[in-house]
């Protein structure tokens, strides 16, 4: 039987222990927690217009999503979550609009994940 040469062995060492990943995950997060992450965004998203554009633009955005997968077998519905997509993100834009502060994935792209996040502990009542 044919030996791998050492570095696939350490290399595959390494991927399989549990804190590779972690060491991953917590270099795509910046070395911040979840929450950390939602206090940042929660702090630019105060204005009461702001945090009603946000609260209705995130779940539509989100509704989009399942509309496009499901155009590509009814090909008419792709109009549909188009539209849904531009409105979702026309909340948001009005809503920075109020806040008189541009979106925080202009400065840190990351923050397109977070929006979700944010919208799911607000409905929970966490943020």
């Amino acid at each position: 039987m044919t030996r791998w040469p050492d570095q696939y062995e350490r290399l595959a060492s390494q991927i399989c222990q549990p804190f590779f990943f972690r060491d991953i995950i917590l270099g795509v997060l910046g070395g911040r927690t979840n929450e950390q992450w939602i206090a940042q965004y929660g702090s630019s998203h105060q204005h009461p217009a702001n945090r009603v554009c946000h609260t209705l633009g995130i779940p539509i955005i989100l509704l989009s999503l399942p509309v496009f997968i499901a155009s590509i077998f009814v090909h008419w519905l792709w109009i549909y979550g188009v539209a849904l997509f531009l409105i979702g993100w026309l909340f948001q834009f009005i809503g920075h609009a109020f806040e008189g502060k541009p979106p925080e994935f202009f400065h840190d792209w990351r923050f397109l994940f977070v929006g979700v996040r944010w919208w799911w502990a607000k409905i929970n009542g966490k943020a």
